[in-house]
């Protein structure tokens, strides 16, 4: 077991980091995780489209941005839908919402990628206070200058009282990029 790994390919199962190319990266690169196995669907029932675009010489790909390690062991940084591509840099989500979470004032928080002319998308960073806890714009962006890397500065920080959520209480990150 290794801390903040989702662990190793089981038996029966292969897993591999697939590159935009459609090869495969090795140890230490990032890419999709992609899964093959007798245990892993074979398609979509009558759905050919989305079969062929879910699965690829055997492999079915996850969705998943992630990286092995040189034992095998594997970590996902974020989904794929969810990158943010600032400018030509990659900004992976879940890395700056890691950091808003260690924030003790902060209760939720969601990071999303919103349209912009210059760059191609602009980091824009939600988060609710904790409870009996105050939060301001400025206070999270000091909080993120001292604790990630200029790229991934948001361009705009937002303050609610709460993030919406979909039934099972997952932040519904559509919903936060479509505010303007």
């Amino acid at each position: 077991v290794r801390v903040g790994s989702i662990g190793k390919a089981i038996w029966g199962v292969q897993m591999r980091i697939r590159r935009d190319d459609g090869t495969f990266a090795p140890p230490g690169e990032v890419g999709e995780i992609v899964i093959r196995g007798h245990n892993v669907m074979k398609g979509y029932h009558n759905n050919s489209r989305a079969t062929a675009a879910a699965i690829i010489d055997g492999w079915f790909l996850t969705g998943d941005i992630g990286k092995m390690d040189e034992d095998g062991y594997f970590y996902i940084l974020d989904r794929k839908k969810d990158i943010i591509i600032r400018g030509g840099m990659n900004i992976y989500p879940r890395e700056i919402e890691e950091v808003l979470y260690r924030y003790p004032k902060v209760r939720e928080a969601s990071v999303v990628g919103v349209p912009d002319e210059a760059r191609g998308e602009e980091v824009k960073v939600y988060v609710s206070p904790a409870a009996g806890e105050t939060l301001t714009p400025e206070e999270i962006m000091e909080y993120l200058k001292e604790h990630t890397a200029r790229y991934k500065w948001p361009k705009e920080v937002v303050v609610l009282e709460d993030l919406p959520k979909g039934p099972t209480g997952k932040i519904l990150k559509r919903e936060l990029k479509m505010r303007q």
